[in-house]
């Protein structure tokens, strides 16, 4: 409800085309209009077709106000993309300064000649060259070195040489793996890492000791296996333990190198469950089933037969025997089926041997008999 004159609403029966209803109220004059539908979609939709002079003037200053609204989002994302590109900048710069102190120090570092008890530079390959150029051909000396220690291993001869006479030093030389070979390892909650001894282990090591040279070669650290082998070998019948820096780092795997080793490989078995850890002598593997922690296994003791038996025929060149046991999945299964096979048929010729035998003093004795009567 709002106030009017008689002429704002005449004007207003002329736009609308019908009579206002007028009565007396309170001693006042009032008047009812009521406005026809098209008359709001008309005159008040935002796409109306006559524009008021008032409406002309309330768009004009709304198109301003979006207009600097445009111009303030604009202002604030242009303002985000230099404090980015800042910033980015910066980043880099400090990248930038950072590394090329790292690669002056390392070049002012590793570069520098070495020096005697005096500190007088001792002279090299690279005194004779410009300072740049010298301190340059030393530091990619000193990190090509580093790089051979990461990749290959920590020493040319991984084994001292064998023991002259009259000291013993076996006839072969074997390479054992620890891990799920000789112990497996196992994780709790409760309890952490623990290792479990593999059965009939200390009578693995107590038959081979006098015709095996034992050598411990893993890649696992060696803050964890010496104190490993300690408990496992109290008698200390493993001549040797070689750890990770003993190994070959290649394609992401750590690869015993047994060209390293300094000893003859035809007098060399390694027993390992995974050929990937020497993929660099397969013909020296004997690659046993993983062992996963079973108390019932017996594997040791066929594999201590097995290897008694090469020892006990003086085989000259063992990778022929590895060789043909290669092509079985399970080379432990393989030498019990042929270890049986061999005894029934041992067993078979004496009992022939027997036999025959009985068959000769039974043919003799009547005519002995015979004779004598």
């Amino acid at each position: 409800m709002f106030r009017t004159s008689l002429r704002s609403l005449r004007i207003l029966n002329n736009i609308i085309k019908q009579e206002p209803h007028i009565f007396l109220q309170d001693n006042c004059y009032h008047s009812v209009v009521q406005f026809p539908q098209h008359f709001y979609c008309r005159y008040f939709s935002n796409e109306s077709k006559y524009k008021t002079p008032l409406g002309t003037l309330l768009s004009s200053a709304k198109q301003q106000t979006e207009t600097v609204s445009d111009k303030n989002e604009e202002e604030e994302a242009r303002k985000q993309r230099e404090h980015s590109w800042r910033t980015m900048k910066l980043t880099l710069i400090f990248f930038g300064v950072s590394f090329s102190c790292l690669g002056t120090y390392l070049v002012v570092t590793l570069g520098a000649p070495n020096k005697d008890e005096d500190g007088i530079p001792i002279r090299d390959e690279f005194s004779d060259k410009s300072l740049i150029k010298a301190y340059l051909m030393r530091t990619f000396r000193e990190l090509e070195y580093y790089r051979k220690l990461i990749k290959e291993p920590s020493r040319e001869k991984l084994l001292p040489d064998p023991l002259p006479y009259p000291y013993i030093q076996p006839k072969y030389t074997l390479v054992l793996e620890l891990t799920d070979v000789l112990v497996h390892p196992d994780w709790t909650y409760n309890t952490g890492w623990r290792f479990k001894k593999r059965p009939l282990l200390d009578y693995f090591l107590e038959t081979l000791k006098d015709q095996y040279e034992i050598v411990i070669y893993t890649a696992e650290q060696g803050m964890t296996v010496f104190p490993l082998i300690e408990a496992i070998d109290p008698k200390n019948i493993i001549a040797y333990k070689l750890v990770r820096d003993a190994t070959h780092f290649t394609g992401g795997h750590h690869v015993k190198s047994l060209n390293n080793l300094n000893r003859d490989l035809s007098k060399v078995i390694c027993i390992d469950w995974n050929s990937n850890n020497v993929k660099f002598n397969p013909e020296n593997l004997f690659c046993l089933k993983r062992w996963t922690g079973h108390d019932g296994d017996t594997s040791l003791l066929d594999l201590a037969s097995f290897l008694k038996t090469i020892a006990d025929n003086d085989i000259e060149d063992v990778r022929e025997v590895l060789k043909v046991y290669s092509k079985y999945d399970d080379p432990i299964e393989a030498f019990r089926e042929k270890q049986k096979r061999l005894i029934d048929e041992l067993e078979a010729q004496a009992a022939a041997k027997k036999e025959q035998e009985k068959s000769k003093v039974s043919r003799w004795t009547p005519s002995f008999l015979k004779k004598s009567f």
